[in-house]
């Protein structure tokens, strides 16, 4: 039995389709969101790469930022549920999830089953989102993909001090005029990023197994820095960037099942 997820963000739209619930069969990662083609574009590449046909999809489930407006879903479901579900499928030892995607960021637990039991949110700022990291690797004039690597050379980190976004970008310009080193500021954005996502997820509780879903989760230097922030290691699955759109696979096919009882 197929199901497929399709996770559409703000900056980019994931599909996969799983085999009865478990096993992923293929997936696909657009980088355009909703209001663009995208979604359109994700959901076509899926079924020429996996080689199924639309018509042979049991069932699927929408989920993210544009979910409401994709017509060719069965069911539209928070990307909360669904994140918890695709990284319970990913690393089923993981009780705490942080996923920073591009206009948000969420702090998430669940149960031993996948099933999430409290969240924490910041959906009223861009400090603390992916958006934030784009403006400032636009100041810097640094690929995103770079800046965890650069960060990664820092021997005295930048202190970023202000949490908004439009007076954070000001700072930045400030350091980069007063010639402090590109990687200093670098370290010095994740730190500001992790400070403000780690504050968010410790208000939940002190994780016993932690991850990070998203595509802000490929980036080392927000890792790194959110593991000194929260004191402990954060695992980082290959395919967190798809997690949401895993879970809304799995949560498709548990549809299926509770319908077919």
């Amino acid at each position: 039995m197929y199901t497929l997820g399709i996770d559409i963000g703000s900056s980019s739209s994931k599909t996969v389709i799983l085999k009865d619930g478990k096993r992923i069969l293929a997936h696909v990662v657009v980088p355009l969101g909703t209001g663009t083609v995208g979604p359109e574009k994700a959901f076509a590449e899926i079924f020429r790469q996996s080689g199924i046909a639309q018509d042979q999809i049991a069932y699927t489930v929408a989920t993210g930022y544009g979910r409401l407006i994709f017509p060719d879903a069965n069911a539209q479901i928070s990307e909360l549920s669904c994140h918890a579900k695709g990284i319970h499928l990913l690393l089923p030892q993981v009780d705490t999830i942080v996923d920073i995607g591009g206009q948000d960021a969420k702090a998430l637990t669940i149960s031993s089953q996948g099933k999430l039991t409290a969240f924490q949110m910041n959906d009223k700022c861009a400090a603390g989102t992916g958006r934030f990291l784009d403006v400032m690797s636009r100041v810097m004039n640094i690929p995103i993909e770079e800046l965890g690597p650069l960060s990664a050379t820092s021997e005295h980190p930048a202190t970023i001090s202000n949490t908004c976004t439009v007076f954070a970008e000001s700072e930045v310009i400030s350091k980069l005029s007063a010639q402090v080193p590109l990687a200093d500021i670098a370290a010095g954005i994740h730190n500001s990023v992790a400070k403000r996502v780690a504050g968010m997820a410790l208000r939940l509780r002190r994780p016993g197994c932690m991850a990070m879903s998203g595509g802000v989760a490929l980036n080392s230097g927000v890792v790194k820095a959110m593991e000194k922030e929260m004191g402990c290691p954060i695992l980082v699955h290959p395919l967190c960037q798809l997690s949401g759109a895993i879970g809304a696979a799995v949560l498709a096919y548990e549809k299926l099942l509770k319908a077919k009882e």
